[in-house]
Order: structure tokens, then sequence, then C-alpha cells
């Protein structure tokens, strides 16, 4: 088995628990690829031994014969790491040494057990949906793809007019701080901070939310993934902010927008222990009394 691994920072409460990951990576001898930035966190801050790693740095470097790929941080790490398998078909399981981690939600304490897991094939693979983002910038240029969302926001006091067409016919006019489509996995992140609803993995939808709008009526709504939007601006403003997950970017205000479902999918490694409606239960803490 050969596997990537990519990761951020992290504390050095969790020096302990990565270590015995890589020890239990090379007693089962896996061929280990650590992307070089971190490799080089590792070796600074935690002595990591270099025995039987390699490194890569562009996407391009992860070979064909790499089984899956680690990512070690938060939700925020795995937006970060699918840059890197793109549309490879890599599977990503993500190691939580982040907060929330919906989608990194392994734990510390249950890194053994999930490796453990992952020899004997006990996981299921879930493929998700992306968006893609047409007449992008050159920031976009390279990935113009996002698994959360895509998000259009003001760039200083001043609202902005968002003119959406769906599949080419008129929806609205959103006088709002920005708007958000959102994929189903991104449904828990940003959209979901501002009134969007929860919707299942594979739901087969996207929502569009908006951000604080002038009128109160405007409520998110949900829409077939088969639908191609496009996004027309106005705003006092020159320029506003387009952003794809935690990627952003200042776009002229001339400068129309295009947006549809991506034609692969991210394939992320869950264990068969966990569930979606288990993990919305945990992390959302749905059913607990917070009196006590």
């Amino acid at each position: 088995m050969k596997v990537a691994i990519f990761g951020r920072p992290f504390d050095r409460t969790f020096k302990d628990y990565i270590l015995r990951f890589f020890d239990n990576l090379i007693q089962h001898n896996i061929t280990i690829l650590v992307h070089q930035d971190f490799y080089q966190f590792l070796i600074n801050e935690i002595n990591l031994p270099p025995k039987n790693i390699e490194t890569f740095r562009k996407h391009f470097e992860l070979k064909g014969d790499t089984d899956l790929m680690f990512s070690i941080g938060g939700d925020g790490t795995i937006l970060d790491a699918i840059t890197f398998v793109r549309d490879s078909g890599i599977p990503i399981v993500g190691i939580n040494t982040g907060n929330l981690g919906f989608l990194a939600s392994i734990a510390k304490d249950e890194i053994d057990n999930a490796l453990e897991a992952i020899y004997t094939k006990n996981y299921t693979i879930e493929e998700r949906t992306l968006l893609k983002l047409e007449n992008p910038t050159t920031v976009f240029h390279d990935f113009p793809y996002g698994l959360n969302e895509i998000a259009v926001q003001k760039i200083d006091s001043a609202m902005i007019k968002v003119h959406v067409y769906i599949d080419d016919e008129f929806l609205n006019t959103y006088w709002a701080d920005g708007l958000i489509i959102s994929t189903p996995t991104g449904s828990t992140a940003y959209s979901l901070s501002v009134g969007g609803p929860i919707i299942i993995p594979n739901s087969g939808n996207f929502i569009i939310a908006p951000i604080s709008p002038h009128n109160l009526t405007v409520r998110p709504i949900v829409l077939p993934d088969s639908s191609k939007l496009q996004l027309k601006l106005e705003c006092r403003a020159v320029n506003y902010i387009a952003s794809i997950d935690h990627r952003s970017v200042v776009i002229n205000n001339t400068m129309d927008l295009k947006i549809e479902r991506a034609d692969f999918k991210i394939k992320l490694l869950r264990l068969n222990t966990t569930s979606f409606f288990k993990t919305l239960r945990n992390k959302l803490m749905w059913g607990a009394d917070k009196r006590n």
C-alpha cells in the first residue's frame, strides 16, 4: 500500500499520536509520501524519523499507484487536500487535529483503530460533488473547483446586487452582503451559518443562500445540481470578493460568473463505525440537554 500525507501544523499535544501514526504505517511496510512543507514541520517540531518517507510538492507528483491520502488537520486541511488529489480518484481520509471536524472525523485516540479498519478494508468510500467556477481569474485558473461552496461578497460597507439566472431563466436579484452557492458537503459549513438547510451528501442538490439580505423574505433555495447558474454583479465599488472554499480573490464587478457541477467527484473515506447522521448528532450536539 502507498499513501500520501498532507497536513497543517498542529499543537504539540498531538505529537505522540502523530508519531505513533507514522510508526504504525512503517511497521506495516506502507510506502509514505508526505507533502514537502508538512514534512519539514514534522522534522522540525516532532523529530520525525525520515525512514521510508518520500516527499511531494505538486499534485502531478502523486503517482497513480497512491491508494489514499491522509489529511492531518481540520476540515480546512481537507479542502486544501482536494487541490492535490483533484480528479485522480485517490480517496481522502481526515485525521482531526482541529476543532469541529465534519470531514476530518478521526479523533487522535481513534487513529490505531482507524488504521486497522483501513488495512482490513472495513470502510466506505463516499463520493462528494464539487462546484466548478467558469470565468475565473488567474488565482482560480489552476483549480476552479470547490467542495464546500462558491461565494461572492461585498468589499466595502455597501450592499451588492447579484442577478441570478438558472438555466438561462432569471431567478432573482439579491440585495445582500453576498451570496453563497453550496454543495451538500458545504451545507454544514458557511451556508449553515447564514441559515441554509442541512442537505444529506449525494442528495443531488445545490443551495443558494444570501448573506444578510436586505429583504428578509428572501430565503435560501435548494435546486438540482444539474442546474447551471449565472451570476451578474452590481455594486457601488469597482470590485467584489469571489471565493472558492477558503481561497478568495478580488474580481472586477463587470465579470459575470458561471457555476455548475464539476465533471468529477472527490472520494472521502468513511469508517463504518460512523455515519453522516451520527456526525450531525455529535458535532452539532443534537438532542443534548444544555442544562446539564
